[in-house]
């Protein structure tokens, strides 16, 4: 446990410097001029998710944007706490206390929880298996060998096909037994441990906003390290404007388009974002559910809809599957768009997708 404290609180800072890079690129592209009565205010935060995030939003004072701020704080430091999977808080049973107790017993939890794990049932169903949470077992191999290169180049190494496929026995994710009525969820499997990165953050952004949303917020962008969702539009009708990540951080041009959106989020899957090498070649992060490795498809799948929780789900998913596959799947979901940069640099949309890009 400690070897994962540790090297979570050395993703934060990798992390935060992507997400702040993006941040930043957010920030000119929205502006630096206040419509009307009202005024852009901005607040950065490094408490949540293992990345920076960046709230921003037109308000009529500075007192009025720290009332919403401090709403956001809250809401974002509740959502982090639940959905953990490496530590443990005073009075909280979260992630991590499930799969403390998988094979043992039922643990009752904040509804939170219970209805991100709903969602992420849902969104296993719907992208047939392409997301799962239920895979904890594979990714803690992944996850200790990325953390073993990263402190030591000269071991690392990959996870054997053994262990992989004798940790793909323990993720059916109908062995997450979820009993909203007495507000408990059961792992049946003791061998089995709940991964909720492809879709906590999306899902706590997409919350936080909605609470803020019911308090009176009309106009802002949240960007919780590359989740970002827009509220409203700026004052005057302007949408907000955020970045597309170039996923070659090696070249002059760090952001590839922008987008316009209003009451809308996006969120990219990328190989850019976490991965180590082996002999020189790299592994990413994203663990496809059924070769149970990364793949080298795609370098990133951008997600554009109304939803933000949904976005992080899907780009997980529609990276884990083949181009014509996924372009049909996105094709029939309504109000939901995608942009791929394939793994040779070309770049393919949704029929749907340019009318929200920008010079």
């Amino acid at each position: 446990m400690t070897d994962r404290c540790n090297e979570r609180k050395n993703q934060v800072k990798a992390a935060a410097l992507a997400g702040l890079l993006l941040g930043m690129a957010v920030l000119v592209l929205s502006g630096c001029g206040a419509a009307g009565k009202k005024e852009r205010f901005t607040a950065q935060h490094f408490d949540w998710f293992d990345t920076v995030t960046i709230f921003t939003a037109y308000e009529g004072s500075r007192e009025a944007f720290d009332r919403y701020d401090r709403m956001m704080c809250e809401e974002m430091e509740t959502y982090h706490r639940l959905y953990d999977i490496y530590h443990d808080y005073e009075g909280v049973s979260n992630i991590k206390t499930i799969n403390d107790n998988a094979g043992i017993r039922p643990v009752e939890v904040d509804e939170k929880i219970i209805d991100l794990l709903d969602m992420a049932v849902g969104m296993y169903e719907e992208t047939g298996g392409r997301v799962n949470v239920a895979m904890g077992s594979v990714l803690s191999l992944w996850h200790d060998c990325r953390q073993e290169a990263e402190e030591h180049p000269e071991k690392a190494e990959v996870p054997s096909r053994e262990a992989l496929q004798e940790a793909a026995e323990h993720m059916d994710i109908r062995d997450v037994v979820i009993d909203r009525q007495a507000s408990t969820v059961y792992l049946a499997d003791p061998e089995m441990s709940l991964d909720v990165g492809a879709v906590a953050k999306g899902y706590a952004v997409e919350m936080t906003c909605r609470k803020l949303k019911e308090a009176g917020l009309e106009s802002a962008l949240l960007n919780a390290g590359g989740n970002v969702r827009a509220m409203g539009e700026k004052p005057g009708g302007a949408g907000w404007s955020v970045g597309i990540q170039n996923p070659d951080l090696e070249a002059e041009q760090a952001y590839l388009y922008g987008a316009e959106l209003r009451d809308a989020a996006m969120v990219t899957s990328g190989v850019y974002q976490r991965f180590y090498e082996v002999d020189g070649v790299r592994y990413h992060h994203i663990i496809n559910p059924e070769l149970l490795e990364p793949w080298d498809e795609y370098q990133s799948v951008t997600i554009l809809c109304p939803d933000s929780g949904q976005a992080d789900a899907l780009s997980t998913a529609v990276f884990n599957m083949e181009k014509a596959e996924g372009l049909a799947f996105i094709e029939g979901l309504e109000g939901v768009e995608a942009m791929w940069i394939c793994g040779d640099g070309s770049e393919q949309y949704s029929s749907g997708f340019r009318r929200y890009l920008t010079p």
